[in-house]
């Protein structure tokens, strides 16, 4: 059994209790860092946002069945107060506690049901080769990624490929750049809501001369595993899936809290979405 899938098995075994990321991570056996990406990874969830819409779409379900004491429903959902609650509440579903309980049902609202587990992580996953880096910068577009924002990352490449000419110090410039053109897809940054910065970049020299708006990270010295993505971009997830889900849980390996990132180089076509690409993921033994 996968991070994730004990995750989901712990949560929904415990929803009634107060739980913590720690303890989360803990019955998955990773760290807070792994849990966080591998639960996205194959839900396409943060780990406690999922926990509290799962919460509240069963506060929810006992207020549409006429529960007497909203407080009551509240403390059971893991807060502290019925204002606490009915911010919450109104924050997920758009309406007051009040409101679905003088309803008596949830038609209205969009309910987290459980997840159930599929096999969305790739059969074909090759074992990695492992590189130490040497630390290089990159700059580009970048943008705050959240479980519900993350489609716009095509759209960041469009505007990358638009606006690339305008980074400044770009490594490989001038000289034969076709065959140079190494693209970098940054995760940097990343939360415990599972909230991360993308950058979509190239290797520059150095930063004093890129211009405003531009993104820029410096990513440090770091041993990598990298894993060969062949398929076309858009089944990614699959890939990064059976990673942080299969193939680093039975390694030697722990993810190192560092920035992952996809290393695209001239073999891939960015306006058919083929021809492969490379994750490199960090981590230590």
């Amino acid at each position: 059994m996968n991070p994730a899938q004990r995750a989901l098995w712990y949560i929904e075994s415990h929803l009634a209790e107060p739980m913590t990321l720690d303890e989360i991570a803990a019955i998955g056996g990773v760290s807070r860092f792994h849990m966080v990406r591998a639960f996205a990874a194959a839900t396409g969830f943060p780990v406690m946002r999922y926990v509290r819409a799962r919460r509240l779409s069963e506060a929810a379900r006992s207020l549409a069945k006429g529960a007497p004491d909203i407080l009551s429903v509240a403390l059971e959902a893991d807060y502290g107060s019925h204002e606490a609650f009915t911010r919450a509440f109104r924050d997920q579903f758009g309406t007051t506690p009040e409101t679905v309980r003088a309803a008596t049902c949830t038609h209205q609202l969009r309910l987290q049901e459980p997840i159930l587990m599929d096999s969305t992580i790739s059969s074909n996953l090759k074992a990695p080769r492992f590189e130490t880096a040497k630390a290089f910068l990159v700059a580009g577009i970048a943008e705050r990624i959240s479980c519900d924002n993350g489609a716009i990352i095509p759209g960041m490449w469009a505007r990358f490929h638009q606006q690339v000419a305008d980074i400044p110090e770009r490594v490989g410039q001038g000289k034969n750049e076709e065959k140079n053109r190494v693209a970098y897809g940054v995760c940097c940054n990343g939360d415990d809501s599972g909230n991360f910065d993308y950058i979509a970049g190239v290797e520059v020299r150095d930063f004093s001369d890129l211009p405003r708006g531009f993104g820029r990270i410096r990513i440090p010295e770091q041993r990598y595993a990298v894993f060969t993505h062949s398929d076309h971009v858009a089944s990614i997830r699959r890939t990064v899936n059976a990673i942080w889900n299969q193939w680093l849980p039975a390694s030697s390996y722990k993810a190192a809290d560092a920035p992952n990132f996809e290393r695209y180089d001239e073999k891939f076509d960015p306006v058919t979405g083929n021809g492969g690409f490379e994750i490199w993921v960090p981590v230590k033994e």
